[in-house]
């Protein structure tokens, strides 16, 4: 695709429409907006683009606070966006000079969140960056070295959503210029007079993209003039080779997903790629990060070398991994400095429900026919507890008692859900033993209307 000026509106158009298509944008069309040479020239067409089709444009802008040029930049958008006629709206945003992951990292992030809540408040569906084929040379290369594997080598897609960059699923990001390069970028923007800001952070090789950009790429130009565009065709490659893993990990999620987890039997025979394939698909469905290639291995290791009955738990991002009956399920891990739950003395006055946050959840009172007697309920002192151990309950006239661990066993409790299932007592005379039922030493039968209890743990 050749990238000149003179067909480079058309080259966007049919870009930005491919984007488009099947796409909503009722409220119009926002464009990323720091006032940089790629985002102007962004903006520019897409301003030439809306106004033949009489869509609106939004101009978002993020003052990041660091450069002590900022503050003149977002005069500078302002202005240049109230010339387009484009809607203007700017964030002010917080960085962390000593985030864990770099500034470069944290800056990242917080844009994205502040553009993400722009479009929001804007009811903008599509938001375009100004990515170009050079930017994803450079972050194929930084894939490269940060040893990524097929999914990091993809590179950038021409649009996709990002919810927990953004903060929002009703947003795509769009990225028409993706085969276009930056020189064609720079002609275009000289021949149209374009005004825009110098960053001049773009010159400090501190930063791993810059020093790419300014160090490393001029060599490759002159070693291998075009690089960039073979490397985006690399990265289409891996693009593909990434979509037929999906594939792949879809189907067998399909085959092995039980009760929100996977079965294991139903894995026999898979490698052990297969098996990470699979793995990395199941962990993206519950919102963790992605564990490293060596994390992964060590974490089915774990899962599968055990003996059969082993009670196996991994954690990974606050997630705790278990092994059970030959089934691998996820939950939440409580946070390392919780403490468990002390006892809640509570009296019932006929409500509903009634909400125990310590405990992670709602105790119902529900109607039945068989269960205790609603006055009585009322005159007792009751309280909330966590497993002390030696708890017996009998869950009907005409069955033993028997202890509590007997029943998680018979109905397949597992370990994990234990620690967190509360107890309901009336002093120490145990009423109900959440996830095993009533204790039918005070239950009746009787026309009037009974109380049955029954716990119900918060899903998120």
């Amino acid at each position: 695709m050749k990238n000149d000026t003179a067909n480079l509106q058309q080259q966007f158009d049919t870009s930005l429409a491919f984007i488009l298509a099947g796409l909503p944008v009722q409220q119009g069309i926002a464009v990323a907006y720091s006032g940089g040479l790629d985002s102007s020239v962004l903006l520019q067409l897409a301003l030439n683009f809306c106004a033949a089709r009489n869509i609106g444009l939004f101009a978002f802008h993020v003052h990041h606070g660091i450069s002590p040029n900022a503050d003149s930049w977002l005069n500078h958008c302002e202005a240049e966006a109230a010339r387009c006629a484009a809607v203007f709206d700017a964030r002010k945003v917080q960085i962390d000079p000593a985030a864990k992951d770099g500034i470069e990292a944290s800056a990242r992030t917080e844009r994205y969140r502040a553009l993400g809540a722009m479009c929001q408040a804007h009811q903008a569906q599509l938001l375009l960056t100004a990515h170009h084929q050079d930017d994803q040379a450079e972050t194929l290369l930084l894939q490269l070295l940060r040893g990524s594997g097929v999914a990091g080598l993809s590179g950038m897609d021409k649009y996709n959503q990002a919810p927990k960059l953004l903060g929002t699923d009703t947003v795509t990001i769009g990225r028409p210029l993706l085969e276009v390069t930056r020189q064609a970028l720079l002609d275009y923007g000289a021949s149209k007079d374009i005004s825009f800001v110098e960053d001049e952070s773009n010159a400090d090789p501190r930063y791993a993209r810059n020093a790419l950009r300014l160090q490393v790429m001029p060599i490759l130009s002159e070693i291998s003039p075009g690089f960039a565009e073979r490397l985006a065709r690399s990265a289409q490659h891996a693009q593909s080779a990434h979509r037929m893993l999906l594939e792949l990990a879809g189907q067998d999620y399909r085959l092995c997903a039980c009760d929100g987890g996977l079965d294991m039997d139903k894995m026999q025979g898979f490698g052990d790629d297969r098996i990470d394939n699979l793995l990395r698909f199941w962990l993206s469905t519950t919102g963790v990060r992605m564990p490293t290639t060596a994390r992964l291995a060590e974490m089915r290791k774990q899962l599968f070398a055990a003996r059969a009955d082993a009670r196996i738990t991994v954690s990974h991002d606050g997630l705790g991994i278990h092994r059970y009956e030959s089934k691998i399920y996820a939950s939440r891990d409580l946070p390392a400095d919780a403490q468990p739950a002390m006892p809640r003395d509570f009296q019932w006055q006929g409500e509903a429900l009634m909400r125990f946050p310590e405990f992670n959840g709602s105790l119902y009172f529900e109607p039945a026919e068989f269960g205790l007697e609603p006055e009585w309920l009322k005159r007792q002192n009751l309280t909330l507890r966590l497993r002390e151990g030696g708890e017996r309950i009998k869950l009907g006239p005409n069955r033993p008692t028997r202890d509590i661990k007997s029943h998680y066993q018979t109905l397949r409790i597992p370990f994990w859900q234990r620690q967190r299932l509360p107890f309901v007592c009336a002093g120490k005379e145990l009423l109900f033993a959440a996830g095993v039922g009533m204790d039918t030493a005070h239950c009746i039968d009787g026309s009037t209307e009974l109380i049955q209890l029954r716990w119900e743990a918060d899903t998120a």
